[in-house]
C-alpha cells in the first residue's frame, strides 16, 4: 500500500481526483491546457500501483516524446520508490514497439538484429531509391519524398496501395520509389521508426499468441496526448484493452496540430463509440494562464466544429489585455518584435524574462537579423541531440555493421569515415556490383 496515498489525493482538485480514482473499465479525461493533466496521469499510475494491489508489470503507460516519458517516469517514480514500489513501463509508443518486436518480431520475419534507421539513414536510403530509379525532377528531394512515404506509412498504407492511390505519372513514379525503399530496409535488415508501429499492428493481427500474451501482461493501459494518436496507434491501442477494457486516455482535441503527420481527431472524438461504458471526466481549471488569455483562445476554439465541449477557467488573476499586431510582412513583424523587446527592457524586465516563439524554424532567420540589428542578444533554444551528432552517428555505424554486416547505410557512413581516399565514384561502382550480385556492400567490398 503506498503511504500517504489520502494526502497525496489531498492536493488534487475535484475532478483531478475522481480522474485519479476512478476503477476499472474505459476512462476519458478531457484535459485542458494547463489543468494539470501530468500530474493526474502520474497519481493515477501511482493509485493503481500503490493503492489498488496492480502489479507494477501489468501497467503500461505511453506517451509520444522521450521528454515526456522521462518527465512521467521522475513523477511516478518520486511517488512510487519511497514505498518500495518499482515504477511500471513508461515509454513511449516506438519505444513499447521496440521491446515487443525484439521479443517477437522473428514471428513476422523481422532479423533478431533489426536496425531501426533515424530520419538521416531514411533520407540516404531515399537518395538511393532515387539514383537507381534515375527519378531526377526538381520535386523529388530525398527530404520531401522520405515525408511522402511516411504519410504513406502514417496511413497504413502499403506499396501496392499507393501504386492503386496514384494520381498521374509523378505519384506513380513517387509509389516506385516506395517500392524499391521498401526493399533496400529489407535487404539491410531495418525498419524506419513508421515501422516500428505499422509491424506491432501486423504482429498482433498475425500472430494471437503474441497478443494473448501483452494482453495478459498490460491489464491496465494509460495513453497520453490521445488527440496525436495515429491510425496505426490507435489500432495497437485497441489490439491491447480489446478485452479487459482497462484503458486511460488524456487528452483534448482542441490541442490535436499533428494532422499532417497521420494524428487522426476522430480517434478522441469517437472514444466513446469505441469503448462503451466510458467515464467521462472534464479537467476544467487552469492553473498556468490568466482569464483574459483563456477568454481569447475561448473565442477563437469555439468556432471549431469537431471538439468536445469544455470550459476553461482559473483563480489567477484577470491579467493584461493580450495585444494582436497586424503585420505587412515578416520583415515589418520582426522589427515590431525587436522594439518591443527593447520597450521592454526599458521597463526593466531583464533580457531573460522575455521569450519569443515562432511556428516554424524557416521564421528564425528575419528575426534574428532583426534582433542583431537592435542590438538585442538572444540565444536559440535547442540543438543537436547527443545521438545525432555528426561524430556519434559515425562510431555507431561501426557498432551497426558489427550488429548487422548487411546494413548498407552504416557501410556508407563507416567507409568514408575517417577519410581514406575512396570518393563518390568508387562507392558508386561498389553499389552497382553489389545490386547486380544481390548482395550487401560490405560483403561485395570483402571479395
Amino acid at each position: 500500500m503506498l503511504l500517504g496515498l489520502d494526502r497525496l489525493l489531498d492536493d488534487l482538485n475535484p475532478p483531478q481526483r475522481e480522474a485519479v480514482t476512478v476503477g476499472e473499465g474505459p476512462l476519458l479525461v478531457l484535459a485542458g491546457a494547463g489543468s494539470g493533466k501530468t500530474r493526474v496521469i502520474a497519481y493515477r499510475i501511482a493509485w493503481l500501483t500503490g493503492g489498488q494491489s496492480l502489479s507494477p508489470r501489468n501497467l503500461l503507460a505511453v506517451t509520444f516524446t522521450n521528454k515526456a516519458a522521462k518527465e512521467m517516469a521522475r513523477r511516478v517514480e518520486a511517488l512510487l520508490l519511497p514505498a518500495g514500489i518499482r515504477a511500471p513501463m513508461i515509454a513511449t509508443f516506438h519505444s513499447m514497439c521496440v521491446r515487443v518486436l525484439r521479443q517477437h518480431g522473428r514471428h513476422i520475419g523481422l532479423p533478431a538484429h533489426f536496425v531501426i534507421y533515424d530520419e538521416d539513414d531514411r533520407g540516404s536510403l531515399v537518395k538511393e531509391s532515387l539514383k537507381e530509379l534515375e527519378v531526377t525532377e526538381r520535386a523529388a528531394t530525398p527530404g520531401s519524398v522520405a515525408q511522402r512515404i511516411s504519410y504513406w506509412k502514417n496511413h497504413m498504407l502499403g506499396v501496392e496501395d499507393a501504386k492503386r492511390q496514384a494520381r498521374g505519372p509523378w505519384e506513380e513514379k513517387l509509389a516506385l520509389v516506395f517500392g524499391r525503399y521498401e526493399e533496400r530496409l529489407r535487404a539491410s535488415g531495418a525498419v524506419d521508426f513508421d515501422d516500428l508501429l505499422l509491424k506491432t499492428v501486423k504482429l498482433f493481427e498475425e500472430i494471437p499468441e503474441a497478443l494473448a500474451y501483452y494482453r495478459g501482461l498490460w491489464r491496465h493501459v494509460l495513453v497520453d496526448e490521445y488527440q496525436d494518436t495515429n491510425r496505426a496507434q490507435y489500432r495497437i491501442i485497441r489490439q491491447l484493452t480489446a478485452e479487459h477494457q482497462n484503458i486511460c486516455v488524456v487528452g483534448d482535441a482542441d490541442q490535436s496540430i499533428y494532422k499532417w503527420r497521420g494524428a487522426d481527431i476522430r480517434n478522441i472524438l469517437d472514444f466513446e463509440h469505441d469503448y462503451p461504458g466510458t467515464k467521462v471526466i472534464k479537467l476544467e481549471q487552469n492553473y498556468r494562464s490568466t482569464q483574459r488569455i483563456l477568454s481569447l483562445a475561448a473565442a477563437v476554439i469555439d468556432h471549431n466544429r469537431q471538439r468536445k465541449e469544455k470550459t476553461l477557467w482559473t483563480e489567477n488573476a484577470e491579467g493584461d489585455k493580450p495585444k494582436l499586431y497586424r503585420a505587412w510582412d515578416e520583415h515589418e513583424e520582426a522589427n515590431f518584435v525587436a522594439q518591443s523587446i527593447l520597450g521592454l527592457r526599458g521597463e526593466g524586465v531583464p533580457w531573460d524574462g522575455i521569450a519569443v516563439f515562432y511556428r516554424t524554424n524557416a521564421q528564425s532567420r528575419v528575426l534574428e537579423d532583426a534582433l542583431r540589428r537592435a542590438r538585442v542578444p538572444y540565444g536559440i533554444v535547442g540543438g543537436v541531440r547527443f545521438y545525432e551528432r555528426r561524430e556519434i552517428k559515425d562510431a555507431l555505424a561501426y557498432a551497426r555493421l558489427v550488429v548487422n554486416p548487411t546494413d548498407d547505410v552504416a557501410f556508407r557512413r563507416a567507409i568514408q569515415t575517417p577519410a581514406r581516399g575512396i570518393g563518390a565514384a568508387t562507392v558508386e561502382r561498389l553499389r552497382e556490383a553489389a545490386t547486380r550480385a544481390g548482395r550487401s556492400l560490405l560483403a561485395v567490398a570483402a571479395d
